[in-house]
């Protein structure tokens, strides 16, 4: 049996040749539109397996479409096929409730198999934009991390990580040769800093930043 998907794009060209294209597999194209008021309205109608779909069209943001097929209609997967290739537009489209990515200059049978994947109930964004959301991805975490380490100094390290293990504030002071007083300090200035209120707290932040292990 086919997969019966809708098409909503403005370009009726293209359109047209997806359709052709498409319906040479296991795929039939069971309605077409060209924005998204008239797309939803179909899609109620049709109750389609899946919807490919631009995010700029005329008359109603592309987003927004994706998100209420998505609340409407949760069990329907939605393909983007875009022409832009930027992290924003692609995170807003996941982010929307879309079921995978791929890029207007990607090739039919890239198309055809993200449609299978997301039919499938998995997810899919085009390798080459996968890069570009990794890369954005690693560079955040990055930023973020070393954000917060960079708020506790060397010393105040050291007693983090030994608060993490266990050990109370007199054993703290002798394994670092400082007074009690100064390791309430140090621990009162990390709670402040890191806003981690809890012993349990900063113990989760030691181990997850690496600072000890669990």
């Amino acid at each position: 049996m086919k997969a019966r998907i809708v098409i909503v794009d403005d370009h009726r060209l293209l359109r047209t040749g997806l359709k052709s294209v498409l319906e040479k597999g296991d795929i039939e194209v069971v309605g077409e539109a060209d924005d998204g008021r008239v797309g939803a309205r179909l899609i109620a109608r049709l109750q389609p397996a899946a919807v490919l779909t631009d995010i700029s069209m005329p008359g109603r943001n592309g987003i927004e479409f994706i998100r209420e097929i998505h609340r409407e209609f949760p069990e329907i997967k939605v393909l983007v096929l875009s022409m832009h290739k930027e992290t924003r537009f692609i995170m807003e489209s996941f982010a929307a409730g879309a079921a995978g990515y791929v890029v207007k200059d990607s090739g039919v049978e890239e198309i055809r198999r993200a449609l299978e994947l997301v039919l499938a109930g998995g997810k899919y964004i085009e390798p080459k934009l996968a890069e570009i959301v990794l890369e954005r991805a690693v560079n955040q975490w990055v930023a973020e991390t070393t954000c917060q380490i960079a708020r506790v100094s060397s010393r105040e390290r050291e007693v983090l990580q030994l608060i993490a293990e266990g050990k109370s504030t007199k054993e703290i002071a002798g394994s670092l040769f400082i007074s009690t007083k100064t390791v309430e300090t140090h621990r009162r200035e990390i709670m402040l800093r890191l806003n981690l209120p809890t012993v349990a707290q900063l113990t989760r932040f030691a181990i997850r930043e690496g600072i000890t292990s669990p």
